[in-house]
């Protein structure tokens, strides 16, 4: 992609001229298409696009695209974003004493894989929790949780969230529950990731339960939160075959694996608009 390429992402009732229209004022606007993807999903009768287009060198500025863009989403009744493709999203991380996926996306940040700005973490634990993890440069915040102080520990969340411009909160085996009221304000905001025995296998030892009972498949779901626990819009998912052969041990070393690679891929998907929410579900437009 080009210093001068855009993204854009659109849903809208499905009907006839949808690619025409928006491929024509992108002509209009002086802006060449470089790479577009498209799904009309026939059971709710709704269209999903994302669009990758450079500015041509007379091309109209970003905010008048903006307009002309915004024009057609109301003539089509369209819900859509629009920014520049080398934008960084800002993306606050909250964990608690288990840190594998928070090293991961740590080493992706700093490599570049992942283009995202870190704001903060937060954790319910003390920073010696994460003493294996190289947390220089990122303000840190120990904000520990109980029943009294749970609404008071989400208050102080939502205001950093708000005071570090945050786009994206990443739970990187965060170990707490969100409330309905932060899940509300967070929503399409907030990506989660687990291990894939829900609801079977709930509580303490997930992994010391799925050996109990000879499970021959683990896994990870990464989704975004919502008011029903672990029941939101799944992005991304992945799977490993085990055997009799392999301990509990040997169950959470590959679980951590697959949860580390499921949550990296979830982010890089969010990160680059290619995960539009469709009701229940997210329409994810492939790489």
């Amino acid at each position: 992609m080009t210093a001068t390429s855009m993204i854009l992402t659109l849903a809208c009732p499905d009907q006839p001229g949808i690619v025409s229209a928006v491929s024509g004022v992108l002509f209009e606007a002086g802006c060449n298409i470089l790479d577009a993807q498209q799904f009309d999903d026939v059971e709710t009768g709704r269209f999903f696009m994302r669009v990758v287009f450079a500015r041509l060198v007379l091309a109209r500025p970003e905010g008048e695209i903006a307009w002309i863009v915004g024009e057609l989403a109301g003539r089509l009744g369209m819900t859509f974003t629009l920014r520049p493709a080398s934008s960084v999203s800002r993306v606050m991380l909250l964990v608690s004493k288990f840190d594998h996926c928070l090293a991961d996306l740590l080493y992706r940040s700093r490599t570049g894989e992942l283009p995202m700005e870190v704001t903060a973490i937060v954790s319910n634990h003390g920073r010696e929790h994460l003493a294996s993890t190289d947390l220089t440069g990122i303000p840190f915040h120990h904000l520990p949780i109980s029943t009294q102080s749970k609404i008071e520990q989400e208050a102080r969340i939502w205001d950093l969230f708000q005071e570090t411009s945050t786009d994206l909160v990443v739970l990187a085996r965060y170990m707490q529950i969100l409330s309905d009221g932060l899940s509300e304000k967070l929503a399409g905001r907030c990506i989660n990731i687990h291990h894939s025995f829900l609801p079977g296998f709930k509580g303490a030892k997930p992994y010391h339960q799925a050996h109990e009972r000879g499970v021959k498949l683990i896994g990870a779901t990464a989704h975004y939160v919502t008011s029903d626990l672990d029941e939101g819009p799944i992005i991304e998912q992945d799977v490993e075959r085990i055997s009799h052969k392999d301990t509990p041990e040997d169950l959470i070393r590959k679980g951590r694996d697959i949860e580390r690679r499921v949550l990296a891929r979830a982010m890089r998907y969010h990160l680059e608009d290619r995960v539009v929410l469709n009701g229940k579900k997210t329409v994810v437009f492939s790489t």
